[in-house]
């Protein structure tokens, strides 16, 4: 489906997002209107699945970054455990997992106390029979880059 044109076009758009159209287009060698149809197709079979800005977290005071393993005691909550994950904003990330547990978390919060806050929340969901936590100190790499 993907031709080496659209390949080079994504990897320009992981580099930089906000590069303009125009000069998207001049550096791949192609008309505006010719990219643009490309990008439009690629945005409609969801390859290209959105455009993001990625803000500093402790500009707004969001100093602790968590992975929160749920462990649950049967799968028949699984719809309520989505739906709850949905719902909470500390919540970054929910991925099912094999092994250990069923879910993981990624979860941002401001402080200890509102870490404190959200486990209580997870742990009083129907279906959860306890959570493992464990704190980020630093983050070493952190991209949503597609090596392709």
């Amino acid at each position: 489906m993907l031709d080496d044109l659209d390949i080079t076009i994504l990897k320009k758009l992981q580099e930089n997002g906000r590069t303009k159209r125009s000069e998207l287009a001049e550096a791949i060698g192609l008309s505006l209107p010719s990219l643009s149809e490309r990008l439009k197709k690629l945005e409609d079979h969801k390859v290209i699945e959105g455009y993001y800005t990625k803000l500093n977290r402790h500009t707004f005071g969001f100093d602790i970054m968590a992975f929160i393993l749920v462990i649950m005691d049967s799968s028949k909550n699984f719809d309520k455990l989505t739906d709850h994950v949905k719902k909470t904003p500390e919540i970054l990330e929910c991925h099912a997992i094999l092994g250990e547990g069923s879910h993981i978390l990624k979860a941002l919060v401001k402080d200890s106390r509102a870490l404190e806050d959200l486990l209580a929340k997870i742990q009083s969901w129907q279906g959860v029979a306890r959570t493992v936590t464990s704190f980020v100190l630093s983050t070493i790499k952190e991209t949503t880059n597609l090596n392709i």
